[in-house]
Parts: C-alpha cells; structure tokens; sequence
C-alpha cells in the first residue's frame, strides 16, 4: 500500500530551487520533510503509515485525544510558519492528506493557472493580524457620560414623577448599553478602515471569547490584512499610535505577524 503523504504547503519552484529545504521531521515525528515538484509548483510533504493515519484514525484522534490534537496542530503551525520564512508559501489546513503522489501531482495540475495568480498575489506581501480589546466597564463609563442621546434622555426623566422615573431609568441602562456596542463598533471599523489604506486586503474575523484569549477585557475586532513588506512598519507604527490614544479609554491593541498566509491563499 502506498505511503500517504502530508501535505504542508505548496511554493514556487523556482524559490524551491534557489533554497533548500532544511532537515524537518514530519507529522509523525519520524520521517522527514521533502519536496514534489509539479512544474512551476513544489509541494512541501512528508510520508504517512496509511494504516496510522488513515482517515478513520485521524478522525477519532481529533474528536478524542485532546493532547494528540494539540500536539499535532502545533507541529502543523511551527512546520508552515518555518517554511513561510523562507519561502512564498500558499499554506494547508492541518490534516490534508493524500492517498498518493499521483493524486496529489493530479490536483496541482488542475488549479495550476490559479496556484500561480496566488503565487503573484502573495509574492512580497505579509499576513497581519489585529485583536482589538475593551475594558466594557471603563468604555461605558465615557458613553454614559457623553452620549447626547443618553443625556437627553436623562433630562426628561428628570421632568417625570418619581414612581415613573425608576422604570424610565431602566431603559436608560438598555440605551447605553446599545450605544455602547454602537460606538465600539463605530471605533473598530474606523481604525480597520484606515488601516486597510496600508494593505492590499483586510478580513473581519469572528472574535473570541475570553475562555479562548484568557484575557479580561472582550473581544472588540478580529481582523486580518495581507501588507506589502514595505508599509508593515508604517501599519505597526499606526498600531502603536492608536494604542497609545486609545489605552486610557480602556482600549488595548494586539498585532501580530508575519504568519503565514491562511486568510488569502485558500486552496483545497
């Protein structure tokens, strides 16, 4: 039977050939990583027991063993964010097997023309992330005291009798708390929107939750952008800057980078 194959990353041909691969131990931390090259394209892979990893026990490793998932998506990460060092890269979602190398040259083949335009579209540009967090309690604090809807409001419930006034200041808290989600939004897309003026492209993430970032304050925006090498340090620098304006304000900025380019290199 033949040997499955673990497929890392795909790169062009020509970097594959002007730098070689280093010695890296595969998936199964045994055999090593090597290369298959398809024309202009160069798989980066390494050698499976097909009856170790095969799709089955793959399956129940991931839904079972927590530690071995952990494991084995952090050697999938270290390996991608190695090689994204080294060369232009369109990365692979962790556990992309092949039954074989013919299946595996079969699909390079067919999105040939496409592996080439990402290629050129990645080609000297870097993948960013951005977290922005906020201290809820401390933002708040400011809309309630600045808000004009919310003062209005206040001043009309202070023309009300007292026994109407404790329901009316109910509904206030609901508005600030709708106009606190407002100006955090209003905030963030500000911040992305002028920051996409430095980066060929920008995503909206999902944001995490605090038993996923370990950290305090929530998740305001998650985004990523794809920058050419020579605006990443006029984007960190925009970073840095909103960070010192904003961190009083009960705002916190997170960027990280370069990783590799998940977010604008799809392929399956």
């Amino acid at each position: 039977m033949d040997k499955l194959l673990y497929l890392y990353g795909l790169i062009p041909t020509k970097e594959a050939s002007d730098q070689t691969l280093p010695s890296l131990k595969g998936f199964d931390g045994e055999n090593e990583l090597f290369t298959i090259g398809v024309g202009d394209v160069t798989a980066i892979v390494c050698q499976l027991d097909p009856e170790q990893f095969s799709e089955e026990e793959v399956k129940e490793k991931i839904e079972q063993d927590m530690e071995w998932l952990q494991e084995k998506a952090f050697h999938h990460h270290e390996t991608v964010l190695l090689v994204s060092k080294m060369y232009t890269i369109i990365p692979l979602t962790f556990c992309t097997l092949y039954k074989s190398e013919d299946s595996l040259k079969t699909t390079i083949e067919s999105n040939i023309h496409r592996l080439e335009t990402t290629f050129s579209h990645l080609r000297g540009n870097e993948e960013w992330n951005l977290k922005i967090y906020c201290n809820d309690k401390e933002v708040r604090k400011m809309v309630s005291e600045s808000n004009p809807a919310i003062q209005e409001k206040r001043e009309e419930i202070n023309g009300l009798p007292r026994g109407r006034q404790y329901f009316e200041k109910k509904k206030i808290d609901q508005l600030i708390d709708r106009e606190l989600e407002q100006e955090k939004n209003r905030i963030c897309e500000d911040i992305h929107q002028k920051l996409l003026k430095k980066a060929l492209e920008g995503n909206v993430k999902k944001n995490w939750g605090k038993d996923v970032t370990g950290r305090q304050e929530n998740m305001a925006w998650n985004s990523v952008f794809l920058i050419p090498e020579p605006r990443v340090d006029a984007f960190t620098e925009e970073v840095k800057r909103y960070k010192e304006e904003l961190e009083e304000s009960g705002w916190s900025f997170e960027a990280s980078g370069p990783w590799p380019p998940y977010h604008f290199s799809s392929f399956s």
